[in-house]
């Protein structure tokens, strides 16, 4: 999906509630087309169900086409919808024109099926068209209305998972020590931390000076949570065996800069290496990804980093 299409799509993220009004003359057959100038077509309709307010979280099923059939969005298409599943949800907001896929949606009950037509010149009044879409032309929108969450639920759910998620984090951060220090004892790691609390395992010494901050190193790398996890590696066989692997990855020597956007605990143990040293490297959560986590990475996370350092980029 282009960054366009994403914009395109965000306008069908939201919605508003708007009645229909009386349809005139459509000059597509088989539509109806509103005052407001949508074209509607419904396949199923219950005019009896329940229909979506302002706030409330939909569910669709959804595919979006041009005048010319073609597909810019599929919502069963795994490469293009990125939730995991064949449809896609999204909240009712308010509309930014007449006429717009939101007023489409806020006409459909739970179980509804329907296409829509709607005007790309309404849709981009006073913005630059995106060069895919034909001014004067009109996307079509099949969608299947599967499920409606309302607004106070979505509230009490985010609520719920707020607390949750306090709850859990406060538990991280007060078990933190624990943990480390069974990591320590099964690990029998005997070396003392530095004053940052940094666990620097040398397991080849280097030659050469060390760098200092600002300058850049070329080096091997693999992070795991303590449960031996990997979460990054710049090692493709690594990668593969932990199953992370990604193609678009070369796996090749990373240059780091110390102090750049490097995790305080990296810098700093980069810091005690020269070019051709190897080190396992033990951080706890206040040097690495701290409170917030970060992916895969959970929050209040000590983890260990086995690195190479195979050459220090000369300063210029």
């Amino acid at each position: 999906m282009t960054n366009s299409f994403s914009k395109t799509l965000a306008l069908a993220a939201v919605g508003t509630v708007v009645a229909f009004t009386a349809c005139e003359k459509s000059d597509h057959p088989g539509y109806d087309k509103s005052e407001s100038g949508l074209y509607s077509k419904f396949y199923t309709h219950d005019e009896k169900g329940v229909i979506p307010k302002e706030g409330d979280v939909m569910q669709v099923m959804l595919a979006v086409k041009t005048d010319k059939d073609s597909i810019l969005f599929d919502s069963k298409d795994p490469k293009v919808n990125r939730q995991g599943a064949p449809y896609v949800e999204f909240p009712l907001m308010k509309s930014e024109f007449g006429g717009s896929f939101e007023e489409a949606l806020s006409t459909m009950a739970v179980g509804d099926s329907a296409s829509f037509m709607v005007s790309i010149d309404s849709m981009y009044k006073g913005k630059e068209t995106p060069p895919f879409l034909k001014k004067g032309s009109l996307l079509t929108y099949e969608v299947k209305l599967q499920k409606i969450t309302t607004k106070e639920v979505v509230e009490k759910e985010r609520q719920k998972q707020m607390e949750e998620q306090q709850i859990m984090m406060e538990t991280r951060k007060n078990e933190e020590g624990k943990v480390l220090a069974k990591y320590l004892e099964d690990n029998k790691v005997t070396v003392k931390p530095t004053e940052s609390g940094l666990y620097f395992i040398e397991k080849t010494k280097g030659k050469g000076p060390h760098p200092a901050d600002g300058q850049k190193v070329m080096a091997n790398y693999t992070g795991r949570l303590l449960d031996g996890t990997v979460f990054d590696t710049n090692s493709e066989a690594e990668a593969k065996k932990a199953n992370i692997y990604d193609e678009r990855n070369p796996y090749k020597p990373v240059e780091f800069t110390i102090g750049g956007l490097l995790v305080p605990g990296m810098s700093e143990a980069l810091k005690m290496m020269g070019a051709g040293s190897k080190a396992t490297i033990i951080l706890p959560s206040s040097l690495a990804y701290g409170e917030r986590g970060g992916g895969p990475i959970p929050p209040f996370s000590p983890m260990v980093f086995e690195v190479e350092v195979l050459s220090i980029v000369p300063s210029k």
